[in-house]
């Protein structure tokens, strides 16, 4: 079972949930958010059969996929901070050589009560991402109040996984954990969890257009404060999807629906975040550019657009913008 655990505490199950965790996370946005610079950026093998999002870079060697994607990282935090974003950056470490180490929201997230959730990926590769000198280095700025690990010996007997805010899209305001379900996000992990944090899960099926499953939420949609962007098309089932759009509705939420085609190009895979002069929605180029000028005039009346040029970054790692961001939701010290 999944565990979590206190600098002073033993480890312990799943269990009633505290009472600090019962207190009403009244925010969506952060003003805080961390990335990893890569080491070795490059195509991960491991993940292919799963990600139908990952493609190839004709022309270009391992060795300039490094570069370039290094280039497209550094100018993208050269631009979040220009908007005031508060950004932490860490170094990825040159060995064990993780290709997807810029995609650090799949192996953590960080709570406004002080929790900070470790998560258990598919692949072994992947694995090598969770760093606790990451955690320790937030501990000098952050209130860390408990650490919950979901890696146990009975999930790796299982296979089951569960990958951040990768799998869960969470709306922190009504405290509602968004999924779809797939090899990469375990509907019993996710009910585990949303039980001992005291969110609740809506969970679903959500397919491509050739009808593989979606790996990861968060591509097929984004929760903000006041909009959602999601790709409805992609839940087959009459009633999921409307227990789905019901959601939102009750929530208060403007729904903004975007085409396989859309999705296909990272228009889900957006994250709104607070800036020096109010919200900011960071997406890709590509995923800005795929939207139509009335889905930008409705997102505009919430956030401002950051789009970031990272065609290398997305295309190699089938990941965009949100993937490359942990919000940090931690008290500061």
């Amino acid at each position: 079972m999944p565990f979590f655990l206190k600098k002073d505490e033993k480890k312990c199950l799943f269990g009633k949930v505290s009472l600090i965790d019962k207190i009403k996370i009244m925010t969506q946005i952060s003003k805080n958010i961390l990335l990893v610079r890569p080491a070795n950026f490059g195509v991960n093998t491991q993940t292919l059969v799963t990600n139908h999002f990952q493609k190839q870079l004709e022309g270009y060697s391992p060795e300039q996929i490094k570069k370039m994607a290094i280039e497209e990282f550094d100018n993208a935090v050269k631009l979040l901070k220009s908007k005031g974003i508060n950004t932490f950056v860490f170094d990825d470490t040159p060995t064990p050589i993780k290709p997807d180490a810029i995609f650090p929201n799949n192996w953590v997230s960080f709570h406004r009560d002080g929790t900070v959730v470790l998560y258990p990926m598919l692949t072994p590769n992947r694995m090598t991402e969770r760093r606790l000198d990451i955690v320790d280095e937030l501990k000098t700025k952050f209130k860390i109040t408990r650490l919950i690990d979901i890696f146990s010996s009975e999930v790796i007997k299982t296979n089951e996984r569960l990958e951040g805010t990768g799998s869960i899209v969470f709306d922190h305001i009504n405290k509602i954990a968004y999924a779809c379900l797939s090899e990469r996000t375990s509907k019993k992990l996710l009910l585990e969890l949303c039980e001992h944090i005291g969110y609740e899960a809506c969970y679903f099926e959500s397919l491509d257009r050739n009808g593989n499953e979606i790996y990861h939420t968060n591509v097929m949609m984004c929760v903000a404060e006041k909009f959602v962007v999601i790709c409805m098309e992609s839940i087959k089932s009459c009633a999921e999807s409307k227990h789905v759009y019901d959601k939102f509705k009750k929530t208060g939420h403007e729904i903004i629906e975007i085409s396989y085609e859309q999705m296909d190009k990272f228009a889900g895979n957006m994250l709104s975040v607070q800036g020096s002069n109010g919200p900011v929605l960071v997406l890709s180029q590509t995923a800005y550019d795929s939207l139509t000028p009335e889905q930008i005039k409705t997102i505009k009346k919430y956030n401002e657009l950051l789009p970031l040029p990272i065609n290398t970054i997305e295309t190699i790692g089938g990941g965009s913008a949100r993937c490359m961001i942990a919000e940090v939701f931690l008290p500061e010290l």
